[in-house]
């Protein structure tokens, strides 16, 4: 199953399963969703359940709080992660902190679908990474799965979750085939990592595509005799912190992998924690490869050059391990 096909079959599951469930965005009816993921759901579910818009994301997000507010279970979807920073007030007040204004009294079971990442010459319109945007708001859950299985096993889980999600997809994801477990049950709990591969020399902690990017080069790197333990983070907030410090314990290294900018980015975030509860475990400084501190290019050359390689990682470990 596709990526694509993999979130499609969390939201007929959630659909079928609970009737409180709506999905409200821009082209998600007539059109299938700006990027096909809810293909057919407009003809199976008709209208009151599948409902377009217009292109107005701060309306989007406000009436889908509006109606987790009064119990219904939305699934809104922004067309990309850009487009969500105009329904930034709405997040951050109605969405994030109305339980917690309420005390408890109001839940907001709302689920933001949003888009990531370059790989197809979208420019510096549509091609950001802006997770730790909202991984800075408290009171927002913030999932990246990257492969088939965590997409429709995480979307499912966010779908049930009595507390806002925001959860994002990478665009560059949306064809990867990839085994995914059948039933309605097949969730995966949000907040926790995956071990993707296990090593003793050096842990490489991927986010979002870049897992696969610290995959690769955990290939490299077994070239040059290096072990590395690879991790999927797939929830940035809540992050697992443990499973990533109970690997520097085992490797006493740390290379952090992400596409997004490197100020202030999640990498760095991550790396703080990691040097604040695994300090004495660390034989070398924890070593970041992000994207370049630039606006994302239009020429697929400049979007190339700007984005975290795999032998940028494999650099970045032999560097951890004092090697050339």
């Amino acid at each position: 199953m596709t990526y694509r096909e993999a979130l499609r079959s969390a939201l007929r599951e959630e659909l079928e399963r609970d009737d409180r469930v709506v999905l409200i965005g821009e082209d998600i009816g007539a059109f299938d969703g700006p990027f096909h993921v809810t293909k057919g759901l407009l003809e199976d579910y008709g209208e009151r359940r599948v409902r377009d818009t217009p292109n107005a994301e701060r309306a989007i997000v406000g009436v889908g709080a509006g109606a987790a507010m009064v119990g219904l279970r939305p699934v809104v979807e922004l067309m990309t992660i850009t487009s969500a920073t105009r329904a930034l007030d709405q997040l951050l007040v109605s969405v994030a902190q109305t339980p917690w204004a309420t005390a408890g009294a109001i839940h907001l079971p709302l689920v933001v679908r949003t888009v990531q990442g370059g790989g197809r010459q979208l420019g510096p319109t549509h091609a950001h990474h802006l997770e730790a945007m909202l991984l800075h708001i408290p009171g927002l859950q913030v999932v990246v799965p990257s492969t088939p299985a965590d997409a429709k096993g995480l979307l499912k889980s966010a779908i049930r979750s009595d507390d806002p999600v925001v959860v994002i997809e990478h665009q560059e994801l949306y064809g990867l085939s990839g085994e995914v477990p059948d039933g309605t049950e097949a969730v995966v709990p949000i907040g926790q990592a995956a071990i993707r591969r296990e090593g003793r020399d050096v842990t490489l902690l991927g986010i979002s595509r870049a897992a696969h990017t610290a995959a690769a080069a955990a290939d490299l790197l077994e070239r040059e005799g290096v072990s590395s333990e690879v991790i999927d983070v797939r929830s940035l907030r809540p992050l697992d912190l443990d499973t990533i410090v109970e690997s520097v314990k085992r490797t006493n290294r740390l290379v952090i992998v992400e596409d997004g900018w490197p100020q202030a980015g999640v990498a760095a975030s991550i790396a703080t924690l990691v040097q604040e509860q695994a300090f004495d475990h660390l034989d070398a400084p924890v070593l970041r490869v992000s994207g370049a501190d630039a606006p994302v290019g239009y020429a697929r050359t400049l979007e190339s050059a700007a984005r975290a390689s795999a032998a940028d990682v494999a650099r970045a470990a032999l560097a951890a391990l004092y090697r050339e």
